[in-house]
Order: structure tokens, then C-alpha cells, then sequence
């Protein structure tokens, strides 16, 4: 019995007859589920206009020392190898 490489068991096709109630298609479920996200945002607290600031600030200084270490310490690699390799 010889068998392919690229052969791949077949994906059975589902009949929607076959799919219990709550997972088949229907405009009244994608109302619901709308309803069901626009209720979860509004439960979302936002953080105010002062906090969003910091927080940006924070991050921007983070990746600017983060970046500065990472080329320092690439530069000086790639100098120890440079010499090694001479």
C-alpha cells in the first residue's frame, strides 16, 4: 500500500441539519450577539485623559532605554567578534 505525501484525510462537509441549535446561522443570532457586545462595553471603564498621558509617556521612555541597551550591547558583540575573527 503505497501512500502520498501531500494526501490529507478529507474534511468531512456538515450539513446544518446536522449542527445543534445554537450554533446555526441565523440574523436573529448576529442581533444577538451585537446586543451581547455593545452590553460588555458598557462595562468597560476608560482610564481618564491624565492616566492614558502617563501611561504613554512611561512606555515611550521604557522603549528608548530599551532600544539604547540593546544596540549598545549589539555594537560591543559585534566588535568581540569582529576582533575574534581577525
Amino acid at each position: 500500500m503505497t501512500t502520498k505525501k501531500d494526501e490529507r484525510p478529507r474534511k468531512r462537509k456538515v450539513d446544518s441539519d446536522d449542527l445543534p441549535e445554537e450554533r446555526k446561522f441565523s440574523v436573529g443570532r448576529i442581533k444577538e450577539f451585537f446586543g451581547e457586545v455593545k452590553a460588555e462595553f458598557s462595562k468597560i471603564t476608560w482610564p481618564d485623559r491624565k492616566v492614558t498621558v502617563g501611561s504613554t509617556g512611561v512606555v515611550i521612555v521604557l522603549v528608548v532605554v530599551v532600544s539604547l541597551y540593546l544596540g549598545t550591547v549589539d555594537l560591543l558583540i559585534g566588535k568581540i567578534v569582529a576582533s575574534i575573527l581577525k
